[in-house]
C-alpha cells in the first residue's frame, strides 16, 4: 500500500518517518519529497507498506496525530496522473526575417 503523508515538519528525516510508521508494521520504503533546486523538503512524502491491513492501521493511527510539532495528514496515495506534453503548441510568435528589406518606420 502506498501512503501519502502531508504536513511533514521540515525538521523530519526519512529514518524518523520510517520508525513512526514501523510501529504499525513492515515499511518497504520511505521518501520525503524535496525541491530539486534547493534540496529542502517540500513538506510531504510517501511511505510504502506491503501489508494493506498494516497500512490501514497506520493511516487510522497517524492521520491528524502531531509529529515534530505538526499534525500529519495521512491517507492512501492516489495513482499518479499521466503527465502531459510540454504545454500548448507554439503558434505564431517571433519569426526572424530571412533576406529582403529590413523593417523600419516609413519604409515602403
Amino acid at each position: 500500500m502506498n501512503i501519502y503523508v502531508g504536513n511533514i515538519s521540515f525538521k523530519a528525516d526519512e529514518e524518523g518517518l520510517r520508525q513512526t510508521f514501523g510501529a504499525f508494521g513492515q515499511v518497504a520504503s520511505v521518501a520525503i519529497i524535496k525541491d530539486q533546486a534547493t534540496q529542502r523538503s517540500r513538506g510531504f512524502g510517501f511511505v510504502e507498506m506491503p501489508n494493506d491491513a498494516e497500512g490501514q492501521a497506520a493511516i487510522a493511527g497517524l492521520n491528524g496525530k502531531e509529529w515534530l510539532g505538526r499534525p500529519l495528514v495521512v491517507n492512501e496515495a492516489r495513482p499518479r496522473a499521466p503527465r502531459e506534453g510540454g504545454g500548448a503548441p507554439r503558434t505564431g510568435g517571433y519569426r526572424p526575417r530571412s533576406g529582403g528589406q529590413g523593417g523600419g518606420y516609413g519604409q515602403r
